[in-house]
């Protein structure tokens, strides 16, 4: 460790300095603490508010749904559940979509745009570059739109219309308070997942879905509140949904053999493809309407019309659709009805998914997944007969294998489906599959479907989750104690000219001053120092304007860098917490020098242990000696 440089008064020699700090590092570090528990206590109560305000958003969204069904296509007033598979109207039934895309369509010209699509995505997409800022306006038009949309025939889920309403009710309390950023994010994701876990009763899934589509990071002052609000959301749904889970199995899962775990390993495989297919073509199809010569706002009717052309010949893939999810699960629906169901669910979903209408993509993927694992499962019985796979569990596999590959959402895909269905002994094929699915994906996709269209506007989705490297170095172990200490009762004309005699030396854009005895007095910037209205005579110390910040030895780099940006300097003293003198000088230099170190652990390879000389010789060393020692013995 090199020592650090300044001048006395007069001499421009090095001088030995000491400080006496204000407060010290644990005391700090302590206040700091205190005040982060209370920040998670406050936004914890108020993620719970929003979970219980979403719950009944999400009652109420359910009731909205069935009530717009009825009408539509039974012309009953009633909120009672009923399935638009069991309409008789006959080619009448085309128009009821078309309508109902007609209708969103308006809303989103004359409401707000940010209705249109599924949800995730403009959410993610406000998370990272709004400051996690949705309008207040889609609070109550996003799940009217959907509601519109899904009522009127459209093949949709409602989780993705509650994520986003919950998400924009979380934002909206955000805006209104006064909370940073990060905490209004925190607030965003804590509304969706809570509107996902009063959907389905999935907490668990709900929480993993918020690390890896919303939040980006595992903290505890944002998995916290989170967590609290899924829990919250979890008891909304028992409280006015049903205790039990949403997709019952008839038959228990029993445990897999080695077997038949690898022949879900392959179905997650051959799913993977299929995801990544399924997600290419609603691309594609946006893409498509993206070029038709007429205004967005009638694209919806344009899918409506599809949907109700699909849902004449096949009335079950209209609407929400979770019964079919059901009777998937079942394994007992015929061969030719799954692929029927499998094939015209994505025509009707992608068209008016690419279309820009109001809907989920949960359900659908789950049911396109499902029945395509059951179609699988029984070609795969057919072939190999003892194979050990059961039906269930294949559509249990193909669910959380296509939304796995689909969003790359890999633990919230497997625990979904267990939460959902109460099967815990599918775990290890759910995963086998997902994984398998999720290597596909990664491979063949460069972005999901949650991701595509926000990639397309320029956006990033961080897709690495890793310690930041300035949490995991000390400043121990950056610092070159270099650097400039200056007194304060120098003149400011002394200081200028022992500047311009060392002006081969590598100067910062501050300094740290002290006074005679060595105490820390502050910070002055080179800017100030040179300005050309000050008195030369006058002492520097009299230029101080900083406020008296510093750092140990023992704190992060990180803790460097938010005071840097804090107190808007580069530089900064490193006092010993033995003595209370400076021992060295931090730099925002030293700090980028330390992603070297990020490079060094993530890109450059090297052998640690060689096997081709020393390691050889000590194994032939080693036989010698055996040898020897036998001799000796006979």
């Amino acid at each position: 460790m090199s020592t650090t440089k300044g001048f006395n008064k007069g001499k421009g020699i090095p001088i030995s300095v000491s400080l006496k700090p204000h407060i010290s590092d644990k005391d700090f570090g302590d206040q700091n603490r205190l005040y982060n528990r209370k920040r998670m206590i406050t936004i914890s109560a108020f993620a719970i508010f929003i979970a219980i305000c979403i719950s009944f958003i999400a009652k109420f969204l359910i009731h909205l749904i069935d009530l717009i069904t009825n009408i539509s296509f039974f012309g009953l007033f009633s909120p009672d559940d009923v399935s638009p598979a069991d309409n008789h109207l006959g080619l009448y039934v085309i128009a009821i979509p078309t309508i109902g895309g007609l209708i969103v369509g308006i809303m989103a010209l004359y409401g707000s745009k940010a209705i249109r699509g599924h949800g995730i995505p403009e959410a993610m997409e406000q998370i990272l570059t709004n400051q996690s800022k949705i309008k207040p306006a889609i609070t109550f038009l996003k799940p009217i739109s959907s509601a519109i949309s899904i009522g009127t025939g459209g093949p949709f889920g409602a989780e993705g219309p509650i994520i986003a309403t919950g998400g924009a009710l979380g934002s909206t309390l955000g805006q209104i308070m006064k909370i940073s950023d990060n905490e209004r994010k925190i607030l965003l994701a804590a509304g969706a997942t809570a509107g996902m876990s009063a959907i389905f009763g999935t907490p668990i899934a709900a929480i993993f879905l918020a690390i890896e589509l919303l939040l980006f990071e595992f903290s505890p002052l944002s998995i916290i509140p989170v967590s609290l609000a899924c829990i919250t959301g979890a008891a909304g749904h028992h409280l006015l949904f049903s205790p039990g889970v949403v997709f019952p199995v008839d038959t228990p899962i029993p445990l897999s053999s080695n077997q038949a775990l690898s022949f879900y390993t392959l179905l997650g495989g051959v799913i993977g493809l299929a995801s990544v297919l399924v997600t290419k073509i609603v691309y594609l199809i946006e893409d498509g309407f993206e070029r038709l010569p007429i205004h967005w706002a009638w694209w919806p009717a344009i899918g409506g019309v599809v949907v109700g052309i699909v849902g004449y010949f096949n009335p079950h893939t209209l609407g929400v659709g979770y019964d079919n999810i059901i009777h998937i699960l079942s394994g007992n629906m015929p061969m030719q009805v799954l692929l029927s169901l499998c094939v015209l669910k994505f025509v009707s979903w992608a068209i008016s998914l690419g279309s820009g209408t109001s809907g989920g993509t949960l359900a659908p993927l789950l049911t396109i997944g499902g029945a395509l694992g059951v179609l699988l499962g029984g070609l795969i019985l057919q072939w190999f007969p003892k194979s050990g796979i059961t039906m269930s569990l294949a559509a249990m596999v193909g669910m959380s294998s296509m939304f796995a590959g689909s969003s790359r959402a890999f633990i919230t895909s497997i625990v979904f489906v267990l939460e959902s269905t109460g099967e815990f002994n599918a775990l290890l094929p759910l995963l086998a599959g997902c994984t398998c699915a999720y290597i596909i994906s990664y491979f063949f996709m460069e972005n999901t479907i949650m991701t595509e269209k926000i990639a397309r506007r320029g956006v990033k989705t961080p897709d690495i989750y890793e310690p930041d490297i300035l949490s995991k170095l000390s400043v121990e172990q950056m610092i070159t104690g270099e650097g400039t200490i200056i007194s304060e009762n120098n003149s400011i004309g002394e200081v200028r000219e022992w500047l311009r005699n060392n002006q081969d030396d590598e100067l910062s854009n501050y300094f740290i001053i002290s006074d005679d005895q060595g105490e820390y007095r502050g910070i002055l910037s080179y800017s100030n120092l040179h300005n050309a209205h000050h008195n030369e005579d006058e002492p520097v110390g009299t230029l101080i304007k900083r406020n008296n910040v510093f750092i140990s030895m023992k704190d992060t780099l990180l803790t460097a860098v938010e005071t840097m940006a804090r107190e808007n300097v580069d530089v900064l003293p490193v006092i010993s917490s033995e003595n209370s003198s400076i021992i060295g000088i931090i730099s925002y230099k030293d700090i980028i020098a330390s992603y070297r170190i990020r490079y060094n652990e993530h890109e450059k390879k090297q052998t640690q242990i060689s096997l081709k000389r020393n390691g050889l010789k000590i194994l032939l060393r080693g036989q010698k000696i055996v040898t020897t020692l036998t001799r000796k013995a006979k």
